[in-house]
């Protein structure tokens, strides 16, 4: 565990600490696990309601210059040139070999891009990133210690923070940006979500998120902290770097084969691999589960497959909207059938999981 005399703080550190949060090291902060209403209170809030998360350790890399677009549509798999200014991409930084150096959303600007990694993965990234500069001629910059981040979410979400707004936030369409104005802060505005519910995530001046957080807060938004974080998106199937996704997985085997364009006109790192990997097929495929028996399949718990381990589980827990346990492992092709049994090593004991649609989640499912 790290030394967390050693950790980064957000600009939120203190207000997390005055409402009781419990605070644990992740990718080298200081960060709220969960506020003492709870995790399953935290996620049912999102849920049902409106919950607001500090996640301004996120990573932050803006690309200008004249040749911005061709270099990040080189060290991305998806297709920079498919984005106008304004809309948003899920995309990928790959390695030679095709795996994942971190899994990334690509923000397309008239005069730059900007680049949101994950928190443990922004130093590798980023070297990865400027050891590919070769002579483009950009600029990069990373900004992540001058960005605060947050992430408000839930059906509420909207008619809120519309309160607060100087745009019409129903003109922001998903997978879309503009910039404006919430509570008084100066504000672009995003619509992606990991959480599988309606909302935004508002990137602001480091100085301004504790104003910006004072201001969705008062309009009754809920502090959510990284445990519910995680089953929400669970529950939608997201893939969690670490996790479902890292450096020995391909984009093809965690099911995220849509973001990687292998004929969009420009190479870009991976290329080769993933080609090959598409022409031979692969040898796994991450799947959804719902464990059957008794128990709760815990990440790292071995996974056994036509008699012998096949993986491990990627990410398991209960599930607070459905009431049942469910997670993720990567199996055989022939094995990642909807309905397919195998199982699970639960702490020695041996116990039937089903494989099942992804997301395990959808609107109107929630166990009453």
């Amino acid at each position: 565990m790290a030394d967390p005399t050693s950790l980064r703080a957000t600009p939120l550190l203190e207000i997390h600490r005055a409402l009781g949060g419990k605070m644990v090291p992740f990718a080298g902060w200081e960060m709220p696990v969960q506020y003492p209403a709870g995790i399953m209170a935290e996620h049912l809030a999102v849920r049902q309601g409106i919950g607001i998360f500090d996640v301004s350790h996120m990573g932050e890399f803006e690309v200008t210059g004249p040749d911005r677009n061709a270099f990040v549509n080189r060290i991305t798999c998806n297709d920079v040139g498919a984005l106008a200014s304004g809309q948003v991409q899920y995309s990928a930084i790959l390695s030679n070999e095709g795996t994942f150096v971190d899994d990334c959303t690509v923000y397309r600007f008239d005069d730059k891009i900007m680049i949101v990694v994950n928190a443990s993965n922004r130093a590798k990234a980023w070297e990865h990133i400027v050891d590919l500069k070769g002579g483009a001629n950009i600029r990069l910059r990373d900004i992540s210690d001058d960005i605060g981040l947050l992430a408000v979410q839930g059906p509420k979400t909207e008619a809120l923070m519309q309160t607060i707004a100087s745009i019409g936030l129903d003109q922001i369409g998903y997978y879309h940006h503009a910039t404006g104005r919430i509570g008084g802060v100066d504000c672009f505005i995003s619509r992606t979500g990991y959480t599988g519910e309606d909302g935004f995530e508002l990137y602001c001046r480091w100085k301004d998120t504790e104003p910006l957080w004072a201001a969705i807060t008062k309009l009754g938004a809920q502090p959510i902290g990284l445990g519910a974080r995680d089953s929400l998106r669970l529950e939608m199937g997201y893939a969690l770097y670490g996790q479902e996704i890292d450096d020995t997985i391909t984009p093809l085997e965690a099911g995220l084969g849509w973001i990687v364009k292998l004929d969009k006109g420009s190479p870009f790192v991976g290329l080769e691999a993933l080609r090959a990997q598409k022409e031979r097929g692969v040898t796994r495929k991450l799947v959804g589960f719902q464990l059957m028996g008794r128990g709760i399949a815990r990440h790292e718990y071995p996974v056994w497959c036509e008699g012998r381990q096949v993986d491990i589980v990627r990410s398991g827990g209960q599930s607070p909207s459905l009431g049942v346990p469910i997670g993720t492992t990567l199996l055989p092709p022939a094995s990642a059938k909807v309905g397919t049994r195998f199982e699970i090593d639960c702490r020695g004991q041996r116990v039937e999981a089903q494989v099942v649609k992804r997301p395990f989640w959808d609107r109107g499912s929630v166990k009453k």
